[in-house]
């Protein structure tokens, strides 16, 4: 069974001002005894499903960074001997700005990482602050020129927009300037002001203003126009990739109707995500998704590694996945892609056809305008890109 490998590092050297992952500051003494259970568990679920072999491996957080190289590494092998990870894999590692240099760069290189993400957020280091990020611009600048000269050919950059007081001269500085550093691949994301955060206590207070959804919708509108002009293709809706060949349009279908049509850019790991094929996740507070079950990981890393040291699963959440919700959520996920989802696919997963399950709910989102429908793939519209969370919602059980 070929599945996606996830790795989560739950570590950081700061907690920003928005994040509400599963992250920690002020615990990188576990570094070590953290990485051991890593291991512990790969093996285990290694014995349990030895049918896997997985073909991209993403180290996530956190700050995966933080990591020294040889962890990075000595992972790398567990999963090229346990897991069958492919010699070819996509092996991406996310990174702060604020904690690499050329040296570590070069090691993680040497270690097998062959795709870097860089959560550079803004080109504006006042809106840095605002984010509570340890980096400035110009380290991101450094960063990118460091990761180039360590060898990494596939390089994504992270954005934020839509941040308190933002305007929409400012991003737009953001994204030329980061489209100067010539990156393959741009991920960008709407600021969600997450409950408990200090972000939102900055707002709460009236220290930050309230973002403006309609000038931030504005700035998605805008980024989709420019980056296809600049030669990317969006092919999930927060996620852009350099292509073989220039999109004609925004949104357009890739070519061959598969996101792989675009060239070598795009994301493999995450599209074992939106595509809902199994993924192993490992690590405190990650999440699988394998034979027809979904389960998380106990979140905190003090505990993660003291189960692991019993020989016991370190789940603390699972359920199984009910033919009705797993149709709805390869819909919900599937049309994020601008490939959309088609009947032959489908049909092959579930036996049924898409007109056959949600043959009134797409008629009414085709009459409103929010998805196209061929009879054979059913994609989100242009403007459902901006509504796809009602779009998404109708599909549900």
């Amino acid at each position: 069974m070929q599945t996606a490998l996830y790795v989560h590092v739950p570590f950081c050297l700061q907690r920003c001002a928005y994040c509400d992952f599963n992250t920690y500051s002020g615990l990188l003494a576990l570094r070590t005894d953290y990485v051991e259970a890593l291991r512990r568990e790969l093996r285990a679920r290694a014995a349990c499903y030895p049918q896997i072999a997985a073909a991209t491996l993403y180290f996530g957080g956190g700050t995966p960074s933080l990591l020294k190289p040889e962890m990075v590494h000595t992972l790398i092998a567990d999963a090229r001997r346990h897991l069958a990870l492919s010699q070819d894999a996509e092996i991406t590692l996310e990174a702060n700005p604020g904690t690499i240099n050329a040296a570590s760069l070069a090691a993680l290189r040497g270690a097998g990482v062959n795709r870097l993400s860089l959560g550079v957020q803004s080109a504006h280091d006042e809106e840095l602050r605002i984010l509570g990020r340890i980096h400035t611009w110009n380290e991101a600048v450094g960063a990118v020129g460091a990761a180039r000269q360590a060898g990494f050919d596939n390089l994504n950059l992270d954005l934020i927009y839509g941040l308190p007081g933002q305007t929409l001269v400012h991003w737009r500085t953001t994204l030329e300037r980061a489209l100067a550093l010539e990156p393959e691949h741009l991920s960008l994301y709407a600021l969600t002001v997450e409950p408990e955060t200090p972000l939102e206590r900055e707002i709460e207070v009236d220290k930050l203003p309230v973002p403006d959804p309609d000038l931030t919708a504005d700035m998605y509108e805008w980024a989709s126009e420019a980056l296809c002009a600049a030669g990317f293709w969006q092919y999930e809706i927060s996620n852009w990739a350099r292509g073989l060949h220039p999109a004609e349009a925004v949104w357009e279908r890739p070519p061959g109707d598969r996101a792989e049509g675009i060239g070598p850019w795009i994301s493999r790991h995450n599209l074992v995500y939106w595509r809902t094929q199994p993924w192993l996740g490992l690590g405190a507070g990650a999440y699988s998704w394998l034979d027809g079950r979904r389960w998380s990981n106990m979140r905190h890393p003090v505990d993660y590694i003291e189960t692991s040291q019993t020989g016991q699963w370190p789940e603390v959440d699972a359920e199984v996945i009910l033919p009705a919700l797993a149709r709805a959520e390869m819909l919900m996920m599937s049309l994020r892609l601008a490939e959309g989802v088609t009947e032959t696919n489908f049909r092959a997963r579930f036996g049924m056809g898409l007109a056959e399950v949600y043959g009134a709910t797409i008629a009414r989102l085709t009459e409103t305008g929010l998805v196209s429908w061929d009879e054979d793939c059913l994609r989100l519209s242009p403007q459902g890109r901006l509504l796809g969370n009602q779009v998404f919602g109708a599909f549900l059980p």
